[in-house]
């Protein structure tokens, strides 16, 4: 099998799969989600393609020379386009939960024509508060510890390479997301769960059927060698990762900080 007909079982029925089935239910969704979803494309393929071409000239992740149509600079062109279809995959998947929960994974505030945006001084006031502002300092300093653990292990180098690059490339992007966006995630987390472990689960079963087929291969000398039913764990991680990275970006631009602190609307004296 090569990368692109990888592509053609693996990657797009899925995404037209959920296209159709989301057809007739947009309207249910934020009414950026179609922009959202664009960005998130546009900025993975901008942030993936140096790290990645830095991978595969390292020779830590390493293709067929015969399974692919041809290569940009390290990287098949195969590759690129697998940088924005995974984060209209999980995108979809994210919206699809988003339709069935009726367009809001906050699943508690009153219907919008009840309600009112708060003033910025409110906002703040409310962000300042111990429980927003506690959740959003904890997960980023919580992010920031994983990436100096991948910044350690590229130092060590030898077999913690692969994860190393895996974990400074996307966790200081994960701490700036939560940061920026964390008081709108908690609220959101199963959502959340439920948008990430479908997709991860798929990605990881397709991968290790690309690897056993030949289609890409993981260096040895730069991974723990660690892999369960077939798939390394750096590629686990990879994916885990980078599907966080779409739900977590999906939230910031749908729900901006603040987006959730509504309230109910006065009661208008006659």
């Amino acid at each position: 099998m090569t990368y692109l007909a990888f592509h053609a079982v693996f990657i797009l029925p899925p995404i037209v799969a959920l296209a159709v089935w989301l057809r007739g239910r947009w309207g249910m969704l934020p009414r950026r989600a179609v922009p959202a979803l664009a960005g998130i494309a546009a900025i993975a393929l901008a942030y993936t393609t140096p790290w990645d071409n830095h991978l595969v000239a390292r020779g830590v992740w390493r293709y067929g020379a015969d399974r692919v149509v041809g290569v940009i600079g390290y990287v098949p062109v195969e590759e690129y386009l697998f940088f924005i279809l995974q984060p209209v995959l999980a995108g979809l998947w994210f919206y699809a939960v988003l339709a069935r929960r009726g367009g809001d994974a906050g699943g508690s505030t009153p219907p919008p024509r009840q309600l009112r945006r708060f003033t910025p001084a409110e906002a703040v006031a409310v962000h300042e508060g111990f429980y927003t502002a506690g959740i959003r300092i904890a997960g980023a300093a919580a992010w920031l510890i994983v990436a100096a653990i991948g910044a350690a292990a590229l130092v060590i180098g030898g077999g913690g390479t692969y994860a190393g690059l895996i974990l400074a490339w996307a966790a200081p992007v994960l701490a700036g997301l939560w940061f920026y966006g964390g008081g709108e995630i908690w609220p959101r987390r199963r959502a959340c769960l439920a948008a990430l472990a479908a997709p991860t689960l798929y990605l990881w079963i397709a991968d290790a059927i690309a690897i056993r087929l030949g289609i890409w291969s993981i260096d040895p000398r730069l991974s723990t060698g660690i892999a369960v039913a077939g798939l390394p764990v750096e590629e686990a991680l990879f994916f885990l990762v980078t599907n966080l990275l779409v739900v977590f970006g999906l939230i910031a631009l749908l729900h901006p900080p603040g987006d959730s602190l509504r309230i109910p609307r006065p009661a208008v004296d006659s």
